[in-house]
């Protein structure tokens, strides 16, 4: 009898401890950091499709968009906050920062650059960023080259400068450093001419910010507004976190695919 009951604690023991762990991952997980894995190419070469990376919700501190969720939608908890614009040990993000946000409409998680600060003018003329007035200094850089093949879950091709090269060709993109005034530098790819090239002067306002993707002829952010589809001006609000490190990454259809994950990518910063 005496086997069978310090058995059965052992077990009792065995999952509780279990539990525990559980619980306190889930603590962690929600309070600190946020999975996140790349659906799109709009953050290419930075982050690619399958790129699978933590974001730092510490960084600017806590709003309904990051606030601690488990089984329900972080709004479904936190959101009689949204609406104020305020946040709770809250951090200010700086320019160059990748950041995890709420989209103010449609509520879906994005990830982009962070371009302009609240009071910031920005432009794009002939394809080239202007702060406030000035060209941020560019430096060509090569090419950027990748298998035109459909990539991750949702099978997606990706957009080529040189144009079409068939099932499994090389898609080559130009590459270029992007300068910001803070000094942050970061690749960027160029596709070609189109309208997102050649804008009007977008003046951020107080408590707000303007985003873009490092693919910056593939992605969908604050130079188109909400009501087109776009990003639009974000508010400080809807900032979830910065995503410092990729974990892993992987080239297949699901990141459970171990045998397609990318050697050179684990463990990688996000500059």
């Amino acid at each position: 009898m005496a086997t069978k009951a310090k058995s059965g604690n052992a077990i009792l023991e065995t999952v509780k401890t279990i539990v525990y762990a559980l619980l306190i991952a889930g603590v962690f997980r929600t309070l600190f950091f946020q999975p996140f894995w790349i659906p799109s190419g709009s953050m290419k070469e930075t982050l690619l499709i399958g790129d699978f990376l933590f974001v730092n919700k510490m960084a600017y501190g806590y709003s309904y968009a990051s606030c601690p969720s488990l089984i329900v939608d972080a709004e479904d908890i936190c959101g009689w906050a949204k609406g104020d614009n305020t946040r709770i040990w809250g951090g200010e993000p700086e320019r160059g920062d990748v950041v995890v946000f709420r989209h103010p409409v449609s509520g879906r998680d994005y990830i982009k650059r962070l371009i302009g600060l609240p009071g910031d003018k920005v432009q794009i003329k002939d394809g080239q960023l202007y702060l406030n007035g000035t060209a941020v200094k560019v430096q060509d850089d090569g090419v950027f080259e990748e298998v035109y093949a459909e990539q991750g879950p949702q099978r997606l091709r990706p957009r080529c400068e040189n144009g079409p090269v068939g099932e499994g060709g090389i898609c080559e993109k130009s590459r270029q450093i992007e300068t910001l005034p803070n000094g942050v530098s970061h690749a960027i790819l160029n596709i070609g001419n189109q309208a997102s090239d050649h804008t009007g002067i977008y003046t951020v306002p107080e408590g707000h910010y303007f985003f873009m993707g490092d693919n910056r002829d593939n992605s969908s952010d604050s130079r188109l507004p909400q009501s087109a589809g776009g990003v639009g001006f974000v508010p400080y609000e809807n900032l979830i976190g910065r995503a410092d490190r990729i974990m892993f990454s992987s080239a297949g259809r699901s990141m459970l695919f171990f045998w397609t994950w990318r050697s050179d990518r684990f463990f990688k910063g996000v500059e």
